[in-house]
């Protein structure tokens, strides 16, 4: 799909601020109410739109401590690298799993009640999937955006 600068400022708009209504996005960009309902459609139906989320506050949750976890993949595990990612993606635990180049093969984002938590995770489940040679986690501080 080819998109405009119009397309780009809806775009950015719903990016930054999620799924205000049409009038109000309207009065923000100064674009028409019925353009911006049919360039959000057409997005949507082209697939440049894949969805609405909302985005919850974890700490409310429980869920205040987040890890990024780099994994190295053992190829002489009888599993493919992709299978193992899949594998990962499938606990709880687990909010994204990237496959990466460089030093290492996957980047894992978890969530969990603590750092004690996220270290448990780890060494009890993470280290235990087939493929998994060695781990490093990075802790973080505070997430920007």
């Amino acid at each position: 799909m080819l998109m405009d600068d119009k397309d780009s400022r809806i775009l950015e708009y719903l990016m930054e601020k999620g799924r205000d209504k049409i009038a109000d996005i309207s009065r923000n960009l100064d674009i028409p109410r019925i353009t911006i309902y049919e360039r959000m459609q057409n997005m949507i139906s082209n697939g440049v739109i894949k969805g609405f989320t909302a985005i919850p506050d974890y700490s409310q949750l429980g869920l205040g401590a987040m890890a990024y976890v780099f994994v190295s993949f053992d190829p002489k595990a009888n599993v493919k690298q992709r299978e193992m990612a899949r594998i990962i993606g499938h606990f709880p635990q687990v909010y994204e799993v990237s496959i990466v180049a460089g030093q290492w093969d996957l980047i894992i984002k978890v969530r969990g009640k603590s750092i004690e938590e996220i270290g448990e995770f780890v060494l009890d489940k993470l280290r235990s999937v087939a493929g998994v040679e060695r781990t490093e986690t990075i802790t973080v501080f505070s997430s920007i955006k």
